[in-house]
């Protein structure tokens, strides 16, 4: 019930009950406000020849017993409606009888065209309350728009396109017939419903539509939608109809120019796509490629079917077959086609970092490199095994030979370090490359120190008695463009028994200015002494050739 209505009633028995008490109304000649209310009246959509109302009223142990309507064109009436009838399913709704169904004037009806009409509803209770709703509604008299038989016909390889059609009617109010409706525009698309078109046609003098070629996309369904608001049609409709595509069976052949491709590499696919009855080829098919799902890359074939296309090689996640375990893909993407699709193993391997840390080049001539071997864009171990080369070159940057190595198991950040007995010379740290990692190499590096020599080593006396002192004498030299003699450096007097390898230090002292030194020791015993020279910071050791005693 409306609430206006309601309060109008209410207002109604608060009067009453005032004048139950004694008490007088403030306008004495007022009318009593009206006990029956009548509701919007509304089109019936299915058939807009007729409406429904709802009414009701207020009176106690009343109902509606009557409602009548009448139809006009501002103040010209143009149907009378004496008697509606009762909804069985909501006693308070009032229909108009199908027998009374409004119709133009050409279908037997009082109504001159079509348009919208103003509706005016009486309705009266069982205890005689009548009240009139004046505009109580508006009766669309328009027709109803009606979307059929829309087709989007057999898109195929030959031709990829939908050819969408169909017809466009109004339903007319009152007796159903169905007419054209001409020079109207009906949009079409991809889905259930039709939210931007791919495209549009417009109606015939019958209705009818086709609309120009549109190329076919991967969809279940196409809709067709048409709406309007005049005063002739008014409404929304729309039809949908099932995607048909007839695929082409194809061959599809490709080969990689290498199966392993570092970051930025440069990955060429060829291949031909072709019939794989007679083998003919296949021109202007569109594929797609691309490396372990990366970027993809469209390309068509040529005349002859084949083609040709360039991926950049990107190392990324790991594959389900871990890390460096990748492959490149090409596939066709028409939807016209099926089997284009191919794939082969290309392994990426993850970038590194090799970095050098640290060298010591001893006076033993022991070169010992420490380093760091990285993986900047990996957060998980692969568990595999690295290898890390000590390499060395005659003139720090060409000739690289191995000279030592060191093999981990791989990590995201591993330190490390490789020994090798040398010389001196240029060096550098070289990690090799494997399916799960790049090659890497750190800077280069010199190293050097300077020859030493102990020469003339003599002992003396010789034979000695048990427990007499032996006198040592050399001289210590280092390599200056020339040998030249090393002064004023530690020398040690070691000792080894006759039949042991054991050197052990008797005595130590220094070089005079002319490299000289002259050390003691008393004997006990057959053996062999010998002077060394252990290098400082820039010079190697060397130990002179040992001088025996005999001890009597």
């Amino acid at each position: 019930m409306r609430a206006d209505l309601r309060r109008l009633s209410a207002v109604s028995l608060v009067t009453a009950l005032a004048l139950g008490a004694g008490a007088a109304p403030a306008l004495a000649d007022e009318p009593a406000p009206a006990t029956v209310g009548v509701g919007r009246a509304t089109t019936v959509d299915a058939q807009r020849g007729t409406f429904r109302v709802t009414t009701w009223t207020d009176a106690p142990q009343a109902t509606v017993t009557a409602v009548s309507a009448r139809i006009r064109q501002g103040d010209t009436v143009l149907a009378e409606l004496p008697s509606l009838v009762r909804d069985p399913s909501d006693t308070n709704v009032f229909a108009l009888p199908v027998e009374s169904t409004l119709k133009l004037t050409e279908d037997g009806g009082t109504l001159p065209a079509l348009g919208r009409y103003a509706i005016d509803v009486t309705a009266t209770d069982s205890l005689g309350n009548t009240v009139t709703r004046t505009g109580a509604g508006t009766l669309d008299f328009t027709l109803r728009p009606l979307l059929t038989g829309f087709d989007v016909g057999v898109s195929t390889w030959a031709d990829p396109n939908i050819h969408a059609k169909g017809t466009l009617l109004g339903v007319q109010p009152g007796s159903g017939d169905r007419v054209p409706l001409p020079r109207r525009t009906v949009s079409f698309g991809p889905g259930w419903s039709v939210g931007t078109p791919t495209g549009s046609a417009v109606t015939d003098s019958s209705g009818a539509f086709a609309a120009d070629p549109v190329p076919a996309v991967r969809t279940t369904w196409y809709a067709a939608e048409f709406s309007e608001n005049s005063d002739e049609v008014h409404g929304s409709t729309s039809s949908i109809d099932s995607s048909d595509v007839r695929v082409r069976t194809m061959a599809l052949s490709v080969t990689a120019d290498k199966t392993r491709a570092v970051n930025g590499e440069t990955v060429t696919l060829t291949g031909r796509v072709t019939d794989p009855v007679d083998g003919t080829p296949v021109a202007d098919e569109p594929l797609e490629a691309f490396l372990n799902g990366g970027f993809h890359k469209t390309v068509r074939s040529d005349a002859d079917g084949r083609f040709t296309v360039r991926l950049v090689a990107a190392p990324g996640a790991p594959t389900d077959s871990g890390w460096g375990s990748a492959g490149w893909t090409v596939s066709g993407t028409s939807l016209f086609q099926t089997g284009l699709y191919a794939n082969g193993p290309l392994a990426m391997p993850a970038d590194t970092r090799t970095t050098l840390t640290a060298y010591r080049l001893g006076g033993d001539g022991r070169l010992t490199a420490y380093g760091q071997f990285r993986v900047p864009y990996q957060t998980m171990t692969t568990y595999t095994t690295q290898t890390v080369l000590l390499e060395q070159s005659p003139n720090g940057q060409t000739g690289w030979k191995k000279v030592a190595s060191t093999a981990f198991t791989a990590e995201v950040r591993k330190s490390f370090g490789i020994g090798v007995a040398t010389r001196g010379g240029w060096f550098r740290l070289r990690s090799v490359g494997t399916q799960e990692h790049a090659e890497s190499v750190s800077r280069t590096f010199h190293v050097t120190r300077t020859s030493t020599r102990v020469l003339a080593v003599d002992a003396t006396p010789e034979p000695i008695r048990k427990g007499g002192v032996v006198t040592v004498r050399g001289t210590v030299q280092h390599d200056q463009g020339g040998w030249k003699p090393l002064a004023n450096q530690p020398v040690q007097l070691r000792f080894a028994a006759w039949g042991s390898k054991t050197w052990k230090t008797v005595a130590w002292g220094r070089t005079n200015a002319a490299g000289q030194t002259a050390l003691k020791a008393r004997t006990s015993v057959d053996g062999t002494y010998t002077l060394v020279y252990v290098g400082d910071a820039s010079h190697f050791d060397s130990a002179g050739k040992g001088d025996f005693v005999d001890v009597r």
